[in-house]
């Protein structure tokens, strides 16, 4: 049975279009509900969402759907897609909820779905949530039975100082200067408290959020704000979350960004020396820079790519028993503190790392000189363009070329009709050849079978 909702990280698209209704939202309760009822006892589930305007309509239909099969509901607010699956496993909740379209414009939404382990659901979970959903005839709670929705305001305190807890106890943030971008979304709030209370002196920009104003201009995917705050105001660093705080960006005192790579290379090389990296290893997804493969062997320590989406990578790290993982976009999991993504608490790891040195943020966090990469897209509109004979043939030369000095990766988009080709090397000019190259097979093939 193919998918017909949920895409790699929950269900999303345009407000007010199919799937993202409020109609659809109430049957995603029912059905997610339905399928989380197991035993007796009151079931709960927690819900949370980020600032987008759309959220209130959302929000309210996924209340009415819970409610109707039985499940009480806790409502938290604005409040990170971490702090949701934190607070599902810590309040013995059945379901968490977040409502968010991550770093899209205000005008997309979307629903994540955790389960009482903090997790985000597995495949079987999903697949049978969608055919409760497409049954239509979803069993509705007995009058008695119907369950209660109350709104609290504690969510934010406990996921703040839950953050605070994961920073080093010896160290404090006194005398550094901090650039904080929380992109107009749901970490406006619990972000900035989080390090006030460590002792950083903030400037602070997107913390405002308006319903409509989220990731407009901000946040981990428009650097440049913060990079203009960081300069303009003196700060030591900056750091960027997105529209729900599960990912960051890094800008360090010169106003040069640092990647998720370079993240990873300094928690992974930092934990191995502590002697608290778990298997052996960090897990990256195939668009992680070689640079950082060969900055992580000449330390000893393995780097296991997945496929794109924080989903695999957190796979991968179980599967594993490794307690770093992420993307080269800013998606950073540390296991050993959250069952999900937390740009908050991978920012905490990069400015304990910084204190601890004593040095600045633009040596600490170069850890490693990249590799020249580049990544182009092609769009096509029908058709198979990379099962072309044409097109692997000019792959297999390009894989040829690079062997042993570079990469390839070439893979359909999963949100959009768009082959990604992306190559690294040593040689800056071989590796936009071979993208150039690539890139035009791929394009004649599809004018060919369109």
């Amino acid at each position: 049975m193919s998918r017909r909702f949920f895409g790699t990280d929950g269900i999303r698209g345009r407000t007010n279009k199919a799937p993202m209704t409020a109609e659809m939202a109430m049957r995603v309760g029912m059905a997610a509900g339905r399928h989380f009822l197991r035993g007796d006892h009151r079931h709960r589930v927690v819900i949370g969402k980020d600032t987008r305007l759309s959220g209130y309509m959302i929000e309210n239909a996924l209340v009415a759907g819970f409610t109707s099969v039985g499940m009480d509901v806790v409502q938290f607010g604005p409040i990170p897609t971490p702090a949701v699956a934190m607070l599902a496993a810590s309040m013995r909740a059945d379901l968490g909820v977040m409502i968010s379209a991550s770093h899209n414009p205000y005008f997309d939404n979307g629903i994540k779905l955790f389960g009482p382990d903090g997790y985000k659901l597995s495949d079987a979970d999903e697949m049978k949530i969608e055919a409760l959903i497409e049954r239509g005839d979803i069993p509705l709670a007995d009058a008695p039975k119907i369950g209660r929705a109350r709104r609290v305001e504690d969510g934010r305190g406990r996921y703040i100082h839950f953050v605070k807890s994961t920073f080093p106890h010896h160290l404090r943030l006194d005398g550094l200067k901090v650039a904080l971008d929380c992109a107009n979304g749901a970490a406006y709030n619990t972000a900035p408290s989080t390090l006030w209370e460590l002792g950083a002196e903030l400037v602070t920009v997107g913390v405002e959020p308006n319903g409509t104003n989220i990731n407009d201009g901000c946040g981990s995917t428009a650097p440049m704000l913060l990079q203009e705050t960081v300069v303009a105001s003196g700060a030591d660093i900056g750091i960027a979350l997105d529209g729900d705080a599960d990912r960051l960006i890094v800008v360090d005192e010169t106003g040069a960004i640092v990647d998720g790579d370079q993240i990873m290379a300094l928690i992974g090389s930092s934990w191995a020396r502590a002697g608290t990296l778990r298997g052996g290893g960090v897990v990256a997804t195939v668009m992680s820079n070689l640079g950082l493969e060969r900055f992580l062997n000449g330390q000893g320590i393995d780097l296991v790519r997945t496929k794109v989406g924080d989903r695999y990578v957190l796979e991968a790290m179980r599967a594993g028993g490794c307690n770093v993982g992420g993307e080269q976009s800013g998606h950073m999991i540390l296991s050993d503190y959250a069952t999900t993504g937390d740009g908050t608490i991978a920012a905490l790891q990069v400015l304990a790392a910084i204190v601890a040195s004593g040095k600045p943020a633009s040596e600490v966090l170069r850890q490693f000189e990249p590799v020249p990469q580049l990544l182009k897209n092609v769009r096509f509109s029908g058709g198979r363009p990379l099962e072309a004979e044409s097109v692997k043939a000019v792959i297999a030369e390009a894989e040829q070329a690079l062997e042993g000095t570079g990469r390839l990766v070439i893979r359909p988009s999963g949100t959009e009709p768009v082959i990604r080709v992306m190559a690294e090397g040593d040689d800056a000019g071989q590796v936009r050849r071979v993208v150039e190259r690539i890139c035009d097979a791929v394009a004649g093939a599809a004018a060919e079978t369109a």
